[in-house]
């Protein structure tokens, strides 16, 4: 209830971020929802049903993280003023937030129950494409699907969300508070050369395990194309981009020991001290855009080589639920990332710092980033469709 009242009273721009949650929740919850359809209407094809189950998995991770974002931002989950006399303190602020994220996402996807029901035919009216362009065939119309497997697939994405979220937040030392005050930080630049150890490691398995261009089977990697192809090859991609995810940190940080190189003026100065000392906070993130942008061309590129094998709609909601979480969950760190560092704004504002001063320095450290993440990203895409496209 007390989740519900902080929903009402919230900001629009915060209900905003949590309607963009449930949004994701309703995307990943119709894709579980189409394999349940699929296995229904082709009880013969069960390895290509469990191939479309098991490629939900992107998309499912991708909600939790976007959630566990919005969560961290969310004013409702900070220890505030009197909170603790009131008897909020941070593990019940903690599991507040894990209520309102499991609210939320519960709220997608029942909007996916529903316009799952409603494509089939199962609420009246006809089903069939519609303006969606989804083939009710697709979602096995005319076939009854169980509603309990249907049920607990659904269940999965508030779950998933909601122990993200209190992982989190959860508080971490004796004091309650979820800053490691009073214990070192690992360096950033020590999960640089592992991430990129394994990044190398994972397009090394990926060109070795790949059937060639001509080969029957051969990996495209979006769902419903791993039939017949070796296992092998989504191990290495998976690989490849938990290697960029791990590495993320280090390269935030390194665009700062970059900018802050030689004599460098206030201007570099400020922008590569900040970037050094947030890149715990976009590090990953960064990463994970990395790893989804990297996979997105490979498949473009893939799917260019073959133009046989068209994009489906199913795919096309996969991916646009995939790309629109990481990117939200990489902006939501930036703005978390500027909230922290509000004091430090305001100090320079007195010392004289005039405001496009400091707006200067955030376009250098977005160009910095830019140039540094994006070649690596092209590079890793372009490497691991070299088996597959030439």
């Amino acid at each position: 209830m007390l989740a519900l009242r902080l929903a009402r009273g919230s900001h629009p721009l915060v209900l905003l971020r949590r309607l963009s949650v449930a949004a994701a929740a309703a995307g990943t919850g119709f894709l579980l929802l189409s394999t349940v359809g699929h296995a229904a209407g082709h009880p013969s094809a069960a390895d290509e049903s469990l191939v479309r189950l098991l490629w939900c998995a992107a998309p499912l991770a991708a909600t939790a993280q976007f959630a566990v974002s919005t969560a961290r931002t969310d004013p409702a989950a900070r220890l505030q003023r009197g909170m603790a006399a009131a008897g909020l303190g941070p593990l019940r602020l903690t599991l507040l937030a894990t209520a309102s994220t499991a609210l939320t996402c519960l709220l997608g996807v029942l909007l996916a129950l529903l316009a799952f029901l409603r494509l089939r035919g199962d609420l009246g009216g006809p089903g069939g494409s519609g303006s969606l362009g989804i083939d009710s065939a697709l979602l096995g119309a005319g076939h009854p699907v169980p509603l309990a497997g249907a049920l607990l697939l659904l269940a999965t994405v508030p779950v998933t969300a909601a122990v993200a979220t209190a992982v989190a937040l959860r508080p971490r030392n004796e004091n309650g508070s979820r800053e490691t005050a009073g214990r070192p930080r690992t360096a950033p630049p020590s999960g640089l050369p592992w991430g990129i150890a394994l990044a190398a490691a994972g397009l090394a398995i990926e060109a070795y395990t790949s059937p060639g261009p001509h080969a029957p089977g051969g990996l495209l990697p979006l769902p419903g194309r791993l039939i017949g192809s070796p296992p092998g090859m989504l191990a290495g991609w998976a690989l490849s981009a938990f290697g960029l995810v791990l590495a993320g940190p280090g390269l935030v940080h390194l665009c700062g020991r970059l900018l802050c190189a030689g004599r460098p003026g206030a201007l570099r100065l400020l922008s590569g001290r900040v970037l050094q000392e947030e890149s715990h906070r976009l590090g990953r993130p960064l990463g994970v855009l990395c790893a989804v942008g990297s996979a997105a061309y490979a498949a473009v590129k893939v799917y260019e080589a073959s133009p046989a094998r068209p994009f489906g709609p199913l795919t096309a909601v996969g991916a646009a639920v995939v790309l629109v979480c990481v990117t939200a969950s990489a902006l939501t760190a930036a703005l978390e990332s500027r909230t922290a560092r509000a004091h430090t704004t305001a100090a320079l504002r007195r010392l004289g710092a005039s405001a496009s001063v400091l707006h200067r320095a955030a376009a250098l450290r977005g160009l910095a980033l830019v140039l540094v993440l994006a070649p690596l990203t092209w590079t890793v895409a372009e490497m691991a469709t070299l088996p597959l496209v030439h």
